[in-house]
C-alpha cells in the first residue's frame, strides 16, 4: 500500500533538508572530479550536465558513470576510492547553500523552528563540508549513514533527526531531490516537497514522486515553509 502524503504540519517545528542536491550544490565539486578521473584513464571530458544529475546517486553511481564501470567488475572498488580521494582534495572549495537556503534558514530561526540534515553522505565527508560551509544558523541535528542502521528511503535517519530536535515526524518537513528522500519522508510521515531544481536524472520527474509538494527553484522554499503557497501539491 503506498504511504499517503500527510498534510502539511498544524505545527511546524522542524525542517530536514537532504544535503546534496537540496541544501547544499555540490555538483562544481565532482564534475571536475569525474572528469580527472576520466582523465586517468585516457577518456575525454563528457558532458557535465550528465555528471551533474548523478551527484545524488553518490560516488558508486559517479564510478558507474564515468567510467561506464558496472560495480561488480574487479577494478571497481580501487576507482572508487580514487573518486573519493580527489573528491577529497577539493571538498568544499566549490559548494555553496542554494540560493534563498540561508534567508530560509534565518526566518526559520526567527519562528523558533528547528533544521537539520539527513543525508547518505558519509559524515567523513558530510562533518569537513559543513565545517567550511559554516552555515548560518547552525542546524541542530546531522544524521548520516555512518548514524544509523537503515539508510534512506528507509525512514531512520529522519527518526533521529527528530529525537535530536525534540520534535514529532508529523511536525517536521523533509526536502530532498530524490525519490528516495520523498519514500523515506512519506514513510516517517512527513510533509514532503521535492527539490525540483537539484540533481533530477534524465527522464525522471519530480512530480511522479508523490511528495506533497514541488520547489521548481530552491527560492521557492521560503514560500512553501512559510508563506501562502503552503499547500502547492504536487
Amino acid at each position: 500500500m503506498t504511504t499517503p502524503r500527510a498534510a502539511f504540519p498544524k505545527t511546524l517545528r522542524a525542517v530536514l533538508f537532504d544535503l546534496d542536491g537540496t541544501l547544499v550544490d555540490t555538483a562544481d565539486e565532482f564534475v571536475p572530479v569525474v572528469q580527472a578521473l576520466r582523465a586517468e584513464h585516457g577518456r575525454a571530458p563528457m558532458d557535465p550536465a550528465r555528471i551533474r544529475a548523478s551527484v545524488s546517486n553518490g560516488a558508486r553511481a559517479l564510478v558507474s558513470l564515468g567510467l561506464d564501470m558496472p560495480e561488480d567488475a574487479p577494478a571497481f572498488e580501487r576507482n572508487r576510492l580514487r573518486l573519493l580521494e580527489l573528491y577529497s582534495e577539493v571538498l568544499g572549495s566549490l559548494a555553496a547553500p542554494y540560493p534563498g537556503i540561508v534567508a530560509l534558514l534565518e526566518r526559520l530561526q526567527e519562528r523558533g523552528i528547528s533544521w537539520g540534515v539527513s543525508t547518505n553522505k558519509p559524515r567523513a565527508y558530510t562533518a569537513p563540508l559543513m565545517d567550511k560551509l559554516a552555515i548560518q544558523p547552525p542546524p541542530g541535528s546531522i544524521v548520516c549513514p555512518d548514524d544509523i542502521t537503515n539508510r534512506k528511503p528507509h525512514p531512520e535517519s529522519l527518526y533521529r533527526n527528530c529525537r535530536d530536535l525534540g520534535c514529532a515526524p508529523h511536525e517536521a518537513i523533509y526536502v530532498g531531490d530524490h525519490l528516495r528522500d520523498i519514500e523515506a519522508g512519506r514513510s516517517a510521515g512527513m510533509y514532503t516537497i521535492a527539490a525540483g531544481y537539484g540533481y533530477i536524472e534524465p527522464g525522471d520527474e519530480p512530480r511522479r514522486w508523490g511528495a506533497s509538494a514541488v520547489a521548481r527553484h530552491s527560492t521557492d522554499l521560503l514560500d512553501l515553509i512559510l508563506g501562502s503557497r503552503q499547500q502547492d501539491i504536487a
